[in-house]
């Protein structure tokens, strides 16, 4: 009876080896065999960055074998990048490294004592600069922003409301406004961004769904049948043109 049980600690003593033996050959063939390094990275739901950007920030190299790589860390590092506001990553078998992002967009820009800053949605600066760019969203005017700088956030009620307006509305119409302009504590005035800028006069930030709807469907049409108007008044109930004289 001992020797049979010696004999079965023995054969299980050898599947065991053999089993860690055919692990590690399994492991190292991911590990080192050339054809599990990183050759693509597959960049989801970006505009603004590159791969190449992501590569810089996340400390990523071609070439690196793909089972090296920690994607925790790598999405710790891109996460610390203020120019994006989610992140994930993952191995995507044999040879890329696929990242799925959400970028922190600007929304509109403000005065600041040093020049401008841009803003994304949720009133943090992400860029700043002396002097004006030419860029395909409002400027906020009428309100100047005092000792902010990259990564703060704008805790001024007003300006964090208008954002909140101009997030409702779609990338098309944003690309057609130039200026919000704060004529009044509670009375805003857009301005279109065609030839000839028109007054859109929202006046209190208040019904903000029907504003945004009256907004775009004026832009559209007024984009596509150009027409010479001075303004047009959405602060009331019964929406007002002015024709130009």
């Amino acid at each position: 009876m001992a020797v049979i049980r010696r004999r079965r600690s023995f054969g299980r003593l050898l599947k065991g080896l053999i089993f860690l033996i055919v692990s590690a050959i399994v492991l190292a063939v991911f590990v080192y065999v050339p054809i599990f390094t990183l050759q693509e990275i597959k960049l989801i739901g970006s505009k603004y960055l590159t791969a190449e950007d992501i590569m810089k920030v996340g400390n990523i190299y071609m070439g690196e074998q793909l089972f090296r790589l920690e994607t925790d860390e790598v999405q710790s590092r891109l996460a610390k990048d203020l120019r994006i506001e989610e992140v994930t990553v993952r191995r995507n078998l044999p040879h890329t490294l696929e990242i799925k992002i959400k970028e922190r967009l600007p929304l509109a820009t403000v005065q600041c004592d040093y020049g401008y800053l841009d803003l994304d949605h949720s009133g943090m600066i992400i860029d700043s600069y002396k002097n004006l760019k030419v860029m395909q969203i409002p400027i906020i005017t009428g309100a100047a922003v005092h000792d902010k700088y990259i990564g703060d956030q704008i805790d001024d009620a007003l300006i964090r409301k208008i954002l909140e307006f101009l997030e409702m509305f779609s990338e098309e119409t944003l690309n057609n406004l130039s200026e919000v302009a704060i004529i009044e504590e509670n009375y805003i005035v857009l301005y279109s961004a065609t030839d000839h800028p028109v007054q859109i006069r929202i006046g209190k930030l208040e019904r903000l769904d029907e504003k945004v709807h009256l907004t775009e469907d004026f832009l559209k049409d007024l984009v596509a049948n150009p027409k010479n108007i001075e303004y047009v008044d959405f602060n009331y109930r019964s929406p007002f043109i002015k024709f130009a004289e």
